[in-house]
């Protein structure tokens, strides 16, 4: 069904062009994630790169940066500030009555709420890139283990251009996700997140098969295989709240009398409570990094949250990931204002009184349809922890977990929209 909607949709002109518009940023978004920023001696962040490699945390500064990151090329931040400032705006909205109001005037309000996401995430971008160029400045300091001289030339004047061109280059990629959302296939943002993942799995692969083996090299993909399958049947998965709406005239036509239902997800969050969770969690240890602590904290630190495979790290990782799914829910559904509009429009759930009752009932499945879908998010990212750990592969595919359910869940959410759309032509045409 899948193939056949991606077929329709190359046969439909409109959205060819929309995939192949989708297809042009993300391979310009690919050639600037290896294209270096100029001051790097690019030949001695390859040699670098070659040692550290098997490392865990360097496998999680590259997560979502595609390999970027540690080449210190210009699209080097990636992704990775913006999500760091909708986390940061998004809790904000909670607290800060300004904001919670932005949110709800609507779409004016939306466009305010990201404009001070844009600022936030240059100003973040700014702050990130001085710190990994202050890291790579002193040999040994970035890459662990190596003392190659990654930036010859370390001039106040040189630094600033490095700074603005990473700044820039974090700009940009925050532009190709709005304008493949505006005028492309899917969420801009999520599939650039996913096209980081996808193109850092190769490797592992190739790593896994030449140094453990095709024996361990299949069992990999059967665990894969396993969560894909999984995530596929519990996303699809989703509680249906009947709704009747009862006949009303209006003038002299009369409206109502239709029977629908409100589609409530076991994972009603999708993939964002995870990259909420591997974001933050990745903070102890780049503080640690920065502030070159080595005090009896900063060395625990390094031991649990280092490695990613630690005990306290994935017990705080599967926390989070519960904590942010359920606030993730609460701040992007809510009953009240559903049972209003159900309310205006003539909507109610059999059995259950329009108004107030209705936004308790909702709250009240929602509540509980939340707990197995945090439960299953937090177990699907660090259940192949285990698995890659038990078969010997774990410091080179140890985000399994996370990658698999970001991969998966954009992928079928871009599969909806293309599906989406077809249907959509296909009633226009009809209308017509």
């Amino acid at each position: 069904m899948h193939i056949s909607a991606f077929g329709a949709a190359l046969r439909t002109p409109d959205l060819r062009k929309k995939i192949f518009f989708t297809l042009s940023l993300l391979a310009l978004f690919r050639l600037g994630s290896v294209v270096p920023t100029p001051g790097i001696d690019y030949t001695a962040v390859q040699t670098c790169i070659a040692q550290v490699q098997d490392n865990s945390v360097y496998a999680l500064v590259n997560l979502f940066s595609g390999g970027a990151l540690l080449r210190l090329s210009v699209f080097a931040l990636g992704i990775m500030p913006y999500i760091t400032a909708s986390i940061i705006l998004q809790l904000l909205t909670v607290v800060i009555p300004r904001l919670e109001t932005l949110k709800a005037d609507g779409t004016a309000g939306q466009a305010k709420i990201t404009q001070y996401t844009r600022y936030l995430t240059i100003g973040l971008a700014i702050l990130q890139s001085t710190a990994i160029l202050s890291l790579a400045r002193t040999p040994g300091t970035l890459f662990q283990g190596c003392n190659q001289e990654i930036m010859p030339n370390q001039g106040l004047w040189v630094m600033l251009v490095m700074v603005t061109v990473m700044t820039a280059g974090t700009a940009i990629i925050m532009w190709f996700g709005e304008l493949i959302t505006e005028r492309g296939i899917g969420n801009g943002m999520s599939l650039l997140i996913f096209t980081s993942i996808i193109a850092t799995i190769p490797s592992q692969f190739v790593g896994i098969w030449v140094s453990h083996g095709p024996f361990s090299f299949l069992l990999t993909l059967l665990v894969g295989l396993a969560v894909v399958a999984l995530v596929v049947f519990v996303e699809q998965a989703q509680r249906r709240i009947p709704v009747q709406y009862a006949k009303r005239m209006v003038g002299r036509r009369m409206y109502g009398g239709t029977s629908t239902y409100i589609p409530l997800k076991v994972n009603m969050a999708g993939v964002i409570p995870v990259i909420f969770a591997s974001s933050l969690l990745f903070l102890p240890t780049l503080l640690v990094q920065l502030t070159g602590a080595d005090g009896s904290f900063a060395q625990w630190i390094q031991q649990n949250f280092g490695s990613g495979t630690g005990t306290w790290y994935l017990l705080f990782y599967f926390l989070l990931i519960v904590f942010f799914c359920y606030f993730y829910v609460s701040i992007t559904f809510n009953p009240v204002e559903v049972a209003d509009n159900m309310k205006k429009y003539g909507g109610f759930i059999p059995g259950i009184r329009a108004g107030k009752p209705t936004a308790q009932y909702l709250d009240y499945v929602l509540t509980r349809l939340t707990a197995p879908g945090a439960l299953y998010l937090g177990l699907i990212a660090i259940m192949p922890v285990f698995a890659f750990n038990f078969l010997g592969v774990a410091n080179r595919f140890i985000f399994g977990g996370t990658s698999l359910l970001i991969m998966v869940g954009v992928g079928l959410d871009t599969v909806k929209q293309i599906q989406s759309q077809l249907q959509q032509r296909n009633y226009e045409g009809f209308l017509r």
